[in-house]
């Protein structure tokens, strides 16, 4: 088997959001929404981003898609390094890189019929010379996720949420992206269509080569079934990342720990067994972190060293990094 190429090479990506105060706007301070943040992903890679409401998951998918511009650090896509892109550099990467909202019920045009919203992106990057190449590409889009042709002419509102969310990828897969960002694309579904779309996103990797997904999430179980390796962030940095495997099998920071110690076990004797973690007080504002480990105020293997210093991401081995000076592998 042939060796994955790189594909994306985030590092110590950071985004401040200046605060300012008064009629000059004087800068008083930053929001720290994204402080440090290096992973890689591969051609035909799924990386799960996961980790609370306000840690830097969709700041992060944003800046990568430059759709903000980073304080610092680098992206590299494909090799090329974008970070600095001007936005006509920046409108031939995108044909390569794609996004599922959230919500399909606000990420569509209500005046537009679904088959328009698939092929708006197809006419911006004029990828076809006449209607009848358009409108063909449109209804391979369709079967592609599940979708008849013959309902190109509908509107938004005569869809299911699911069947939106349906669209909402046969946009996104258009341009023959390498890279969807998808962000959050379950969160606002029934459960019982929510393993349908990570089915098809699952099915669509498979016959798509070289297709990569950055897939942020706060459910670690959803991420389990979807990724290869899995990144889980707190307050604007990464805290551990591995193999999804792993991280389920022997978590090592201990807010991880604490994450999949809430997860629900269909087992009630496994259930009543294992040891349930809780963390005690709120997440601390990206505005004024605490010194040190972030993470420290909340954490039962807290010491003073967590208080006084910040932990580096390090490897222990086996592709499995962690920021914690008190977690060892085993």
């Amino acid at each position: 088997m042939a060796e994955k190429k790189m594909l994306l090479e985030v590092k110590d990506l950071k985004l401040y959001f200046p605060v300012t105060k008064g009629i000059l706007r004087k800068k008083i301070a930053d929001v720290k929404a994204v402080d440090g943040v290096s992973f890689d992903l591969l051609e035909g890679e799924t990386l799960g981003l996961v980790g609370e409401s306000g840690c830097g998951k969709t700041t992060i998918g944003r800046c990568i898609l430059r759709q903000y511009k980073p304080t610092g650090g680098r992206i590299v896509f494909k090799g090329e390094d974008i970070t600095d892109y001007s936005r006509g550099e920046l409108n031939r990467i995108r044909r390569k890189m794609a996004l599922i909202f959230q919500d399909p019920y606000s990420s569509l045009n209500p005046r537009k019929s679904a088959g328009a919203a698939v092929e708006e992106p197809l006419r911006i990057h004029k990828m076809y010379s006449n209607d009848a190449e358009y409108k063909k590409r449109v209804e391979q889009l369709f079967q592609m996720v599940g979708l008849n042709p013959d309902m190109m002419g509908r509107y938004p509102h005569e869809f299911s949420g699911g069947q939106r969310q349906r669209i909402v990828v046969a946009r996104a897969l258009a341009c023959n992206p390498d890279l969807i960002v998808c962000d959050e694309p379950i969160s606002a579904l029934d459960v019982s269509i929510q393993a349908q779309i990570i089915n098809l996103l699952k099915e669509l990797q498979q016959k798509i080569e070289g297709l990569s997904y950055l897939f942020i999430a706060h459910d670690l179980s959803v991420v389990r079934h979807v990724s290869d390796r899995v990144a889980v962030m707190y307050l604007g940095r990464i805290v551990e990342i591995t193999k999804a495997r792993s991280l389920y099998q022997n978590p090592l920071h201990p807010y991880t720990r604490s994450l999949l110690s809430a997860v629900p076990i269909p087992d009630p004797f496994v259930e009543e067994k294992r040891e349930e973690i809780i963390l005690e007080g709120e997440v601390p504002s990206p505005l004024n972190p605490p010194a040190g480990c972030s993470f420290h105020p909340r954490c039962y293997m807290a010491t003073l060293e967590c208080k006084q210093g910040v932990p580096p991401l390090r490897d222990v081995g086996e592709d499995h990094k962690v920021a914690c000076f008190h977690a060892t592998d085993g």
